[in-house]
């Protein structure tokens, strides 16, 4: 396995970590919701894009 391949996996989990917080509170709802939810999901988009260029970088150098 190398480098971008690991890199592209923990940017998956990371993704996948901050969905499942960013659901869970708006599930929720109440306070932490109003302060963080938002902001969990801006974090969301930007692991998610940060991994969808890890992901072509990838195809482009090994395909």
């Amino acid at each position: 396995m190398n480098w971008l391949l690991i890199l592209i996996v923990v940017g998956i989990f990371i993704t996948a970590g901050i969905m499942l917080m960013g659901v869970a509170s708006m599930s929720q709802g109440g306070d932490f919701n109003e302060k963080h939810g938002n902001k969990l999901m801006q974090a969301r988009i930007i692991s998610q894009f940060a991994t969808l260029i890890l992901i072509v970088l990838y195809l482009f150098l090994y395909t």
